[in-house]
């Protein structure tokens, strides 16, 4: 795991803080991956969504990466906990990779220890969904309730 600091949309950075939250008060099992995407958010920047470079990993951007070690490469789009569908290449961010992804860009190498040992992954390319701005209408913040609930 890095030191550096990461790029966070905020329309990102405040759903992922309630997700922490919530997760945290919640669930025990999976309290050594909400410790390290909380971690990884107290070392990012939220920035407004106009302000976050085109190759930078956000949520829901689909992002390949190669493993520097074997040289496989995987596509996969970033999202929430009850989006994944690995199978369908949709991972969490709450997985070591997904948490790991977050806020890096384009051609960064990542070191993170994941399930199988420490690993060196490539970010080869990002593509970003959609525009930022409009993901998410208006200026509204999420509480737990609403992020539970998938109101948006």
């Amino acid at each position: 795991m890095s030191t550096r600091t990461i790029i966070v949309s905020d329309r990102d950075f405040w759903p992922l803080n309630a997700l922490v939250r919530t997760r945290a008060a919640h669930f025990t099992r999976d309290r050594e991956h909400i410790d390290r995407l909380e971690e990884e958010l107290a070392r990012s920047v939220p920035v407004a969504p106009d302000e976050v470079p085109a190759d930078v990993v956000t949520m829901h951007s689909r992002v390949r990466v190669r493993d520097v070690q074997s040289g496989a490469e995987r596509t996969y789009a970033l999202v929430y906990p009850h989006e994944a569908d690995l199978p369908s290449g949709r991972l969490s961010v709450l997985a070591p990779l997904g948490t790991a992804l977050l806020g890096y860009r384009e051609r960064d190498e990542i070191e993170w220890a994941m399930p199988a040992g420490v690993r060196r992954i490539r970010i080869e390319s990002v593509r970003q969904s959609a525009p930022l701005r409009a993901r998410v209408p208006g200026n509204r913040r999420f509480n737990s309730t609403q992020f539970r609930s998938g109101v948006r």
